[in-house]
């Protein structure tokens, strides 16, 4: 007979122990078959053991899965890892990082609500917020991310939410955490941080005083480019409001990209050490090259934040930006003399990425919100992988090469 497995027992070992630990063994609840890996629930549905069972679970009065649009074994135990690493006391995760976006403003927020928006945000977030979430009657604008007096300004009587990415995709721009959260607190608004480049093992901007992360786990969770995901995270009280819109708008992360992601969550800390030394390492020998007229790295002293990436965050991340001298037409000579480096806007790989966001991540948005961003036709961006920095050095010389 198969032996009955203490589904308790794993969380109650936990407390207190370190990271790495947490990202290998968090949420883990054992079936009696004593599987060692986590297993995977791909089922819709659920069976109940009586009428009142179903009815007690439909209403809340009980615990226990109802249907997989909004509860799932395997969704939860990553839900739960997430939770543990990011030190919040509910994470929600959801289709896709956009998706993550879309749920935090229409769980959260309402027609008349003002929320506030970094100017240096992915092209996307821009597009959702304007194009569509204007449309129903939420009030936004946008503030350079790291003018502290600039946000505090802008704040109104109505302001619900300020949303910030720090480090920005592309440029690497970083705002501080903590003294935006005493701004956004003092005017009751709520404080969303999208953690997606730093990752719980670089940054943990709940302990800082935001209320809110997000991440598109699509990128560094995974860390190979394997599913499409989201997630949130925050105190439950405001989980529950997410909670409640995916019961019912439905943009659910699915069992299978849910089993990916705690995979890629085991290796993640020893992954993000290796991407952040050779990106390092990168922008450093960059910056010293003919062509090449500016890095964007918070790891370089030329960096205007530098100080405050090091007081923040426990490493720089592994994206790197520069500008090339030719505009647009050298910045693509560039890219396509590269023979190894993969020519993709995902990041977060362990396959180096390249990609020339005016054309690409931000090529939706009109040529006055790219200057506002700081997004140049000559602007380049590299998402460093895991593959050896001598070859990545040679691959990106190609490129020097014809500028």
């Amino acid at each position: 007979m198969t032996q009955e497995w203490d589904a308790g027992r794993l969380d109650s070992d936990l407390q207190g122990v370190g990271f790495d630990t947490l990202a290998v063994r968090a949420g883990q609840r054992r079936t009696p078959e004593g599987e060692h890996s986590e297993a995977i629930f791909p089922t819709s549905s659920y069976v109940f053991r009586t009428a009142a069972d179903a009815a007690a679970r439909f209403a809340g009065e009980v615990p226990g899965n109802v249907y997989s649009r909004y509860t799932n074994p395997t969704v939860r135990t990553f839900e739960e890892r997430i939770a543990a690493l990011e030190g919040a006391e509910q994470a929600v995760a959801t289709a896709s990082g956009m998706s993550a976006i879309l749920s935090i403003v229409m769980s959260l927020c309402s027609a008349g609500d003002h929320v506030l928006v970094s100017r240096s945000v992915f092209g996307s977030t821009i597009s959702l917020f304007e194009k569509y979430l204007k449309r129903f009657g939420v009030q936004v604008d946008y503030v350079a991310l790291a003018d502290l007096q600039a946000w505090e300004a802008a704040c109104l009587p109505n302001t619900k939410l300020l949303f910030v990415e720090s480090p920005s995709n592309p440029l690497a721009e970083l705002v501080d955490i903590a003294a935006l959260a005493e701004i956004a607190h003092s005017k009751g608004a709520l404080l969303a941080v999208d953690n997606c480049f730093c990752t719980p093992a670089l940054q943990q901007p709940i302990k800082l005083g935001a209320d809110i992360i997000m991440h598109s786990a699509t990128k560094y969770i995974d860390g190979q480019g394997r599913g499409m995901g989201g997630v949130v995270a925050g105190k439950a009280a405001l989980m529950k409001e997410v909670v409640g819109f995916l019961r019912t708008a439905g943009p659910t992360l699915s069992p299978f990209n849910a089993w990916i992601f705690l995979k890629g969550l085991e290796t993640l800390r020893v992954r993000m050490q290796a991407h952040c030394a050779s990106a390092q390492q990168l922008a450093e020998w960059l910056e010293q090259q003919p062509g090449i007229e500016h890095v964007y790295y918070a790891g370089l002293p030329s960096h205007p934040q530098h100080d405050l990436a090091k007081r923040q965050q426990s490493a720089f991340g592994a994206v790197v930006s520069f500008e090339v001298k030719g505009g647009k037409e050298a910045a693509w000579r560039f890219i396509d003399a590269t023979r190894m480096i993969s020519i993709t806007t995902n990041l977060g790989d362990t396959k180096t990425t390249i990609a020339h966001p005016a054309t690409t991540s931000h090529g939706r948005l009109s040529p006055q919100e790219r200057a506002s961003a700081g997004i140049s036709d000559s602007l380049i961006r590299v998402a460093v992988g895991l593959e050896d920095l001598v070859d990545l050095k040679a691959d990106l010389a190609r490129g020097l090469a014809v500028l």
